[in-house]
């Protein structure tokens, strides 16, 4: 029995530090980190506009997340976990210094909450579902992006 309970916390351990590196990786301004956290076949839903499958269709939005918020942090605030499944209550905090959504920089400082569940494979994350609070960041900054024709 203590075999299997040492397993189940080493398994709820990995995925953890597997999400934390996910939100890392915009906090590091380092894309790569992942890598770390998710499979190959990583299934991001929803996708950003013009974002591709994958890991490596995610690191362009962290470079843009980084490029607009150069001070970006993510503050996990809540995590509930079981084996496999992982929900996750943030706060994403930044300065909006460069162009995000085709708005320009308004040098105003942001605050906006995510919320996100994961599926792991017992170390890293096989899929993403998520919620960003979109409406409260246009309005901190006073613009909204231009609609698409």
């Amino acid at each position: 029995m203590p075999t299997s309970d040492t397993n189940r916390s080493e398994q709820l351990r990995a995925e953890r530090h597997a999400v934390e590196t996910l939100y890392q990786a915009f906090s590091d301004q380092n894309p790569d980190l992942v890598d770390q956290a998710v499979v190959p076949d990583w299934k991001d839903i929803p996708l950003a506009p013009g974002q591709g499958p994958g890991p490596e269709g995610f690191k362009p939005i962290i470079r843009s997340v980084i490029a607009a918020f150069p001070d970006v942090r993510i503050t996990i605030q809540d995590i509930v976990q079981t084996p496999g499944k992982i929900g996750v209550r943030a706060e994403i905090t930044g300065t909006h210094r460069g162009a995000l959504f085709g708005i320009p920089p308004t040098g105003k400082a942001v605050k906006f909450r995510i919320h996100e569940f994961h599926a792991l494979d017992g170390h890293r994350v096989t899929t993403s579902w998520h919620l960003e609070d979109w409406f409260s960041l246009f309005l901190q900054i006073c613009q909204f992006p231009a609609p698409k024709p």
